[in-house]
C-alpha cells in the first residue's frame, strides 16, 4: 500500500509538469459529456448557458447549427433559409472552381444577388450531426485481451460494421464510429449529410486571402477570411441531389449575431470539427518529428513553393490552376516551422521525458501496475528505434515523390495495371477505366505540365541526394547510370514521352485498353517511375511502418490508460479525430517573445498600415476598400471610428476547426475562426497556455464586407443581429431583424450622450492598450 507521503510526491510532481489537470482553456471536449465534465467550468468562466442549450438530442441547440463542410473544415447556420458561414480558404477551391481569366472570382470576388445566380458544386457536402453515443461496450464485446493488434482490428470493424447499421436502417442518416484514447473508447456520431450546397458570396482574395503566405499562421492578422454557401433541400426539408427545384433549408436551429464585439477577458467557445491532434505523444516520437521529419519536410515544401512561386507570378492561367495547390503546400510548410519552434519554446520533449519517468516510478510502486506498466517507456524507445529510416523514406516518398503531381497520377494506373497483367476479367477492368476517365477532365483542368516538370527535376534531385542510397527506389540506380543522377535530364525524357502530361494522351491510353490493343502502361517512363516508387514503399516501408504503428497504437492505449489510472482527478479529453468538438478559452492578449506584447484584436487601420508599407504582394487592396476606408462609412459595425477585423482567444483549435463559429456566453456568433497563431501551432502535440492563440474574422468585418463593401445586403436581413448581451439566451432586436444595418433607427439625444461617454471611455481604454504594447 503507498503511503500518504508518496501519493503527496506524485501530486505535487504531477502539479509541476502541468499535467495533474488539463491546462486551462485547454482542450477539444465530447458535445454529450460536457455536463459532467465542463458546465461548472464553463458557467464560472462567464458562459450563460447550459450544457443542454449546447447539446441536445430532445431539442434544438446550438450542435444543429454546425456542420462539417466538406469533410475539411466546419461551417455554421446563420439564417433560417440555409445561409452558411465558412472560411474563405475552406470554399477556395469552389470558388477557384468557378473562376476562369474572363470570371476571376478569386481575384473580383463573387456575390449572388439573388437565388437564381448562386452557384453550385458537386460533390460538396455539409453534415450536421443528429445524436452521439457511447458504444464503447458494443464494440469491444467479445475481443480478448491477448489478440494482435491486426485481430483486434478486424474484430473491432465487424462490431462496428453491425452497430453501425443498426443505428441507420430505415432511415437516410449515416453513422461514423470512431476510437478515443488510441480505442479504449469508441462513439458514434449519427449524421445528416446534404449534398446541394451553392456558392452564394465570397470577397476577393485580397480581402479573403490578405496578407497571403506573408501572414498565414501570423497575429497581429487583418484577413477577411469567411465564405458563404447555402444548403438546399427537397419540399420535405431533408437531403437531397442537386436540382433547379430544391428548396433552401429551414436549419433545426441558426446562430444569432452579436453587433456587441469582444472585449479582454470574454468567454469564448468554439464549436467545430477539429482535423488531427496528437497530445500524448511521448518524446521519442517528438524527438523524431523535431530533429528529422519536420525539418526535412520543410526543405522539400520550400523548394516546390518556389517553382509555383515563378511559374504563378508568369502566367495569370497558372496562377488561378495552381492557386489552391499553392495555398495547401504554403499552409503545412509554414506550419511546421512554427510547430518547431513552439515546441523548442516549450522545452516539449524534456518536459515529456520528465512526466515519462515519473509514470515508470508510479508504475513500480506497485506490482500489479509494474507487471502492466513497468516495461512500457521502454518498449516505446524500442518500437521508435525500429523506425529510423523508415519514417523518414516515408516523408520523402510523400513529399518529394508524390509531391510531383506526374507520379502521384500515374501512381492511380498502378492498379489498373495489375488487372491487366493478371488478365482479370473486363468488367474489374472497366470499372477501373470508367473511373480514371470520369476524373481526367477535372486533374488536367488544374494541371500544367511545364510547370509540374520543373517541380519533377527540383524535388525528385533532392531525394537523390538528401537519403542514404539504400533508401531509394530502384529507378534512381538507372537516373544514376544513364543521366549521372541530373534529374533535369531525366526529366526531359519523361515528359516527352509520357501520355500522362496531356488529358488526349490518357484519353488515348484508356480507349486502347478498352480496344483490346497492346498495355500502353507498360513501356511509359513516367508509369515505370511511379510503379518504382510504388514498389519500394509497398515493400521496404509500409510493411515495417505498419507493424510498429500496430505496436505503437497498443502501447499508446496502454499508455493512456495507465495515465487516467495514475491521475484520476484529472479530466482527459481525447486527441481530434475529425468529429464534433466544444474548446473554450477566453479573449486574450500574449507575449510571442521577450519585450513584445500583442493585444487581443486587430482594425481596418492595420490593413491600411500594411497596404501602404509596399512590403508584400500580398498586402494589395481593392479600391473600393480604400474608398470606404477614407470616409470611414462602416455603417453600424464600426467602433468609435475604427473598424474590428480580427481578434485572439485561447480556445484550443487545429485543422478542421478552419470556419467555426467563436461562439460568445450567450451562445450568439461573434467571429469564425481562421487559424493559429505561429507561436502556438506546436498545440496539436502539447498545449502552452501562455502562447496557443486562435484567430478569427470579427463577425462585425463580415457584415462589413457583405453589406457596405460588396452591396450584398439582401444576405445580412436574412440574419438574425443581436445588439443585446444580457439574456441567458439570444434575445433579437425586433427593430434591427426588420431593417438592414444601413437603416438601423437614429439614436436619441440621451442614447448619442451615453453613447458619447462610452467612447471617451473606450479611447482611454486603448490608448493605455497603445501604451502597454510600445513598453
Amino acid at each position: 500500500m503507498i503511503s500518504k507521503r508518496i501519493i503527496a510526491f506524485f501530486a505535487a510532481a504531477c502539479l509541476s509538469l502541468g499535467i495533474s489537470t488539463a491546462k486551462p482553456d485547454e482542450g477539444m471536449w465530447l458535445p454529450m459529456l460536457l455536463k459532467q465534465l465542463n458546465e461548472a467550468e464553463m458557467q464560472k468562466k462567464g458562459m450563460k448557458l447550459s450544457a443542454e442549450d449546447i447539446y441536445s438530442i430532445n431539442q434544438s441547440s446550438l450542435k444543429d447549427a454546425i456542420v462539417s463542410f466538406g469533410g475539411f473544415c466546419t461551417g455554421e447556420m446563420i439564417s433560417s433559409e440555409g445561409l452558411l458561414l465558412t472560411n474563405h480558404h475552406c470554399g477556395y477551391g469552389q470558388i477557384q472552381s468557378h473562376s476562369s481569366v474572363e470570371k476571376d472570382y478569386l481575384t473580383e470576388g463573387f456575390w449572388a444577388m439573388n437565388r437564381e445566380q448562386e452557384l453550385p458544386n458537386p460533390g460538396l457536402f455539409a453534415t450536421f450531426i443528429v445524436r452521439m453515443e457511447d458504444v464503447t461496450q458494443q464494440i469491444l464485446a467479445g475481443i480478448p485481451a491477448n489478440v494482435t493488434e491486426a485481430e483486434r482490428e478486424k474484430m473491432v470493424q465487424a462490431n462496428i460494421a453491425k452497430v453501425r447499421e443498426q443505428a441507420i436502417t430505415g432511415t437516410h442518416y449515416d453513422a461514423t464510429i470512431r476510437p478515443f484514447f488510441y480505442g479504449n473508447e469508441y462513439y458514434m456520431y449519427v449524421t445528416e449529410t446534404f449534398r446541394d450546397i451553392r456558392l452564394v458570396g465570397a470577397p476577393p482574395s485580397s480581402i479573403g486571402k490578405f496578407g497571403g503566405d506573408t501572414d498565414n499562421w501570423m497575429w497581429p492578422r487583418h484577413t477577411g477570411d469567411f465564405a458563404m454557401f447555402r444548403i438546399y433541400a427537397d419540399e420535405n426539408n431533408n437531403p437531397a441531389e442537386y436540382s433547379p427545384n430544391n428548396k433552401p433549408y429551414k436549419p433545426k436551429h441558426h446562430l444569432p449575431i452579436s453587433l456587441s464585439g469582444v472585449q479582454e477577458n470574454d468567454f469564448t467557445m468554439v464549436f467545430g470539427f477539429p482535423g488531427r491532434t496528437n497530445e500524448y505523444l511521448t518524446s521519442h516520437a517528438i524527438q523524431e518529428i523535431y530533429e528529422t521529419s519536420n525539418p526535412h519536410k520543410i526543405k522539400i515544401r520550400d523548394t516546390k513553393l518556389a517553382v509555383l512561386d515563378e511559374d504563378m507570378k508568369a502566367s495569370d492561367a497558372v496562377r488561378i490552376q495552381y492557386a489552391a495547390k499553392h495555398a495547401s503546400v504554403a499552409n503545412a510548410w509554414k506550419k511546421w516551422i512554427g510547430e518547431s519552434r513552439g515546441l523548442r519554446k516549450a522545452n516539449t520533449i524534456a518536459r515529456k521525458q520528465e512526466q515519462e519517468k515519473l509514470f515508470t516510478t508510479w508504475a513500480n510502486a506497485d506490482a500489479g501496475r509494474k507487471q502492466t506498466y513497468g516495461n512500457l517507456i521502454n518498449e516505446f524507445a524500442q518500437n521508435y528505434k525500429q523506425l529510423e529510416g523508415v519514417t523518414i523514406a516515408r516523408d520523402y516518398i510523400m513529399e518529394a515523390a508524390w509531391g510531383v503531381e506526374l507520379v502521384r497520377y500515374a501512381n492511380d494506373f498502378i492498379k489498373l495495371n495489375e488487372l491487366i497483367e493478371a488478365k482479370a476479367p473486363q468488367q474489374e477492368i472497366n470499372a477501373q477505366l470508367d473511373r480514371l476517365e470520369k476524373g481526367a477532365s477535372g486533374y488536367f483542368k488544374n494541371y500544367n505540365a511545364p510547370t509540374d516538370k520543373k517541380v519533377f527535376a527540383a524535388l525528385l534531385s533532392m531525394y537523390y541526394e538528401n537519403l542514404d542510397p539504400k533508401l531509394h527506389p530502384s529507378a534512381f540506380a538507372m537516373v544514376r547510370q544513364k543521366y549521372k543522377g541530373d534529374f533535369r535530364k531525366y526529366a526531359d525524357e519523361v515528359y516527352s514521352k509520357t501520355l500522362f502530361t496531356s488529358e488526349a494522351g490518357v484519353r488515348k491510353a484508356i480507349a486502347d485498353i478498352r480496344a483490346g490493343k497492346a498495355n500502353p502502361l507498360k513501356n511509359d517512363p513516367g508509369f515505370q517511375l511511379a510503379s518504382s516508387i510504388n514498389n519500394y514503399y509497398s515493400t521496404n516501408v509500409l510493411p515495417t511502418y505498419t507493424k510498429v504503428n500496430d505496436n505503437l497504437n497498443l502501447l499508446y492505449r496502454t499508455y493512456v490508460a495507465g495515465l487516467r489510472e495514475m491521475q484520476p482527478d484529472r479530466k482527459f479529453y481525447p486527441d481530434a479525430n475529425s468529429t464534433l468538438r466544444v474548446a473554450y478559452g477566453k479573449v486574450e492578449p500574449y507575449q510571442p517573445v521577450d519585450g513584445v506584447k500583442y493585444i487581443h484584436y486587430t482594425t481596418l487601420e492595420g490593413v491600411m498600415e500594411k497596404a501602404a508599407s509596399g512590403v508584400a504582394e500580398d498586402y494589395a487592396i481593392p479600391a473600393r476598400l480604400k474608398e470606404l476606408y477614407d470616409k470611414k462609412d462602416y455603417g453600424p459595425y464600426g467602433v468609435n471610428g475604427q473598424l474590428p477585423v480580427a481578434f485572439i482567444a485561447s480556445n484550443h483549435t487545429t485543422g478542421g476547426n478552419s470556419g467555426s463559429p467563436v461562439i460568445n456566453a450567450n451562445g450568439q456568433l461573434i467571429g469564425t475562426n481562421f487559424d493559429r497563431n505561429w507561436e502556438g501551432t506546436m498545440s496539436d502535440l502539447t498545449y502552452n497556455p501562455d502562447q496557443v492563440r486562435n484567430i478569427s474574422v470579427d463577425v462585425r468585418y463580415m457584415l462589413f464586407i457583405v453589406d457596405k463593401f460588396a452591396g450584398a445586403g439582401h444576405l445580412v436581413k436574412e440574419m438574425t443581429l443581436v445588439n443585446d448581451n444580457t439574456s441567458g439566451l439570444p434575445q433579437v432586436d425586433a427593430r434591427r431583424k426588420a431593417e438592414t444595418p444601413a437603416e438601423a433607427p437614429q439614436l436619441s439625444k440621451r442614447e448619442q450622450r451615453k453613447a458619447e461617454k462610452a467612447a471617451r471611455k473606450a479611447a482611454k481604454k486603448k490608448e493605455k492598450e497603445a501604451a502597454e504594447v510600445v513598453n
